[in-house]
């Protein structure tokens, strides 16, 4: 890990060269972010922004997107964060994670950040931010901690 703090948080070294390509070929993978037509927007070492757009099947009643459909996505953004920092050989698994909603999930599009505060080589720490977006505007509207575990030697999981 290099030391120094950027504007946007920490400076992370990747344990893997082809981080980038291990995350977007993961990512492809999940049905999840299929079926939400979440899309990667940014990955860089501990830093990983998911969007997707406003859907009518994502809503709950009152034509919100469903907190359940911003956990799901903020999760993916905070576990592939982490994953930019593990080794090679490990694939990553969500074991806790706390939401806290803070405004109706209103807008014409989202953007998910996951960010690493902290990585180690079995556990790492993280935050996501997730944001409402429409044509003049920008609103946070939930954040999210999250502990992520490395996994590796595990028949059925992989990078």
């Amino acid at each position: 890990m290099t030391a120094q703090i950027g504007v946007t948080g920490p400076a992370f070294e990747p344990r893997c060269a082809h981080y980038q390509e291990r995350v977007r070929d993961s990512f492809a993978r999940q049905g999840a972010m299929h079926t939400l037509g979440a899309r990667l927007s940014a990955v860089m070492p501990g830093s990983v922004d998911i969007t997707l757009g406003w859907a009518s099947g994502l809503t709950q009643q009152h034509g919100f997107l469903h907190a359940g459909m911003v956990a799901t996505a903020l999760d993916s953004a905070c576990g592939y964060a982490g994953f930019t920092l593990m080794s090679e050989d490990s694939a990553v698994l969500t074991i806790e994670f706390k939401i806290n909603l803070l405004a109706p999930a209103q807008g014409e599009r989202f953007r998910m950040e996951g960010r690493v505060i902290k990585p180690g080589r079995t556990i790492t720490v993280c935050e996501g931010r997730a944001y409402a977006l429409d044509a003049s505007s920008e609103k946070l509207i939930a954040t999210m901690g999250s502990t992520l575990m490395a996994v590796s030697g595990r028949d059925g999981l992989q990078g």
